[in-house]
């Protein structure tokens, strides 16, 4: 029996653990549950599964008090709190930005595997996340369907053997958009992706593209490669979840219909696949997959991945700090959507990196990486 922490229970990729492990109380137990403030979804989560300990970050709890058995915690610092009081012996953290990173050190000092959903833990704190996992022997499992893709592929491989990584991403829902309309563009038409479902903050991260500039990064830390090494293509169907290229020219990838559930059951049950009454993949139905190269004026967040690991140290902090900040600016209405990259760019370029020698130097990073985002949101920004 398997105990999992799922930290941002009530999110998307959260309720989807947490409908997997139900159908397989066989094979897994919810420790752990936290959700930012949903605080009746997460009651009702306590209710079903009765973890040993629960945390709600913000907001009001239930009513109804939790069951016993199960630790009570609140504040960001409870999330830390529920993980020590239930020693799980995996994390899933499906914790949406910045917040989720406390928990991923947790989890990487404790030798706890960790199933990462959140892409910022190693956008933010790549080297030093990835120094301890390798120092302390944690296992970091990719949930994102387009490193858990790579994941699979690398499985048995020798790494000194890849030529490339081919990221896929499916260009959002303004790939063929005409540019001069982008600063028109609202919230309700960024929300609405082709394929995938997801929150508001990497759905419009899926728009600007900002989220395959993550993916680069974390691509980076996850697997050692070099950023030379890593590249984006846009692939409209989101069948192939990504590739890697080998020095003998084969080119190994992973396909299936998009579904979260996929690599989220993938990274539970690791290292033994789980049966899954998945949607299976017709060949025929998605007869003509199509790739298209990455127009940088369009997409102009692609390369901050490369400026972000080539300025090193704490840049991947301020990268991510400054995107949460202009993301929320545009989904409240206060900036356009071209400015949240233009000045991701420029807070980017304003601040010299320093190096990370604990999590503090990341969060103090990212603490004046948003105030400089904030300044620079009063005024126009250029254009990358």
């Amino acid at each position: 029996m398997k105990r999992v922490a799922v930290l941002g229970s009530t999110g998307s990729v959260g309720q989807q653990a947490l409908q997997l492990i139900a159908e397989r109380g066989e094979r897994f137990q919810v420790s752990t549950l936290t959700a930012h403030r949903s605080g009746a979804e997460l009651a009702a989560q306590i209710e079903q599964f009765r973890p040993a300990a629960a945390c709600l970050v913000e907001g009001a709890a239930a009513t109804a008090p939790p069951p016993p058995a199960t630790a009570w915690c609140t504040g960001a610092d409870g999330i830390i709190e529920a993980l020590e009081a239930s020693r799980p012996h995996l994390v899933l953290n499906a914790i949406t930005g910045a917040a989720g990173l406390p928990a991923s050190e947790w989890a990487v000092r404790e030798g706890v595997p960790l199933a990462l959903a959140n892409k910022e833990s190693l956008v933010m704190a790549g080297p030093y996340l990835t120094a301890m996992a390798a120092e302390r022997g944690t296992p970091i499992l990719p949930v994102d369907s387009e490193h858990c893709a790579i994941f699979q592929c690398l499985r048995g491989e020798d790494p000194s053997k890849v030529r490339r990584l081919w990221i896929t991403g499916s260009g959002g829902p303004f790939r063929q958009r005409p540019l001069e309309t982008f600063d028109a563009i609202t919230p309700a038409e960024a929300l609405k992706h082709p394929t995938w479902v997801m929150g508001p903050r990497i759905t419009v991260g899926s728009a600007t593209m900002m989220n395959k500039a993550f993916e680069i990064v974390e691509a980076h830390w996850l697997f050692g490669v070099a950023p030379e090494q890593i590249e984006v293509v846009l692939h409209p169907q989101s069948i192939v979840h990504s590739m890697v290229e080998f020095v003998d020219g084969n080119i190994m990838a992973q396909l299936g219909v998009p579904d979260m559930r996929v690599p989220i059951l993938f990274c539970l049950g690791y290292p033994e696949r789980q049966p899954f009454a998945f949607e299976p993949l017709d060949l025929a139905r998605f007869r003509s997959l199509t790739f298209e190269a990455v127009d940088p004026e369009r997409f102009p967040a692609i390369p901050l991945a490369y400026e972000t690991l080539a300025a090193g140290g704490d840049s991947g902090a301020v990268l991510n700090a400054a995107d949460e900040v202009m993301t929320g600016l545009f989904l409240e209405g206060k900036a356009t959507f071209p400015a949240i990259t233009a000045t991701v760019a420029a807070v980017l370029r304003t601040r010299d990196p320093r190096s990370i020698h604990a999590l503090g130097d990341v969060q103090e990073a990212d603490r004046e990486a948003r105030q400089l985002a904030l300044r620079h949101a009063t005024s126009a920004p250029q254009s990358p």
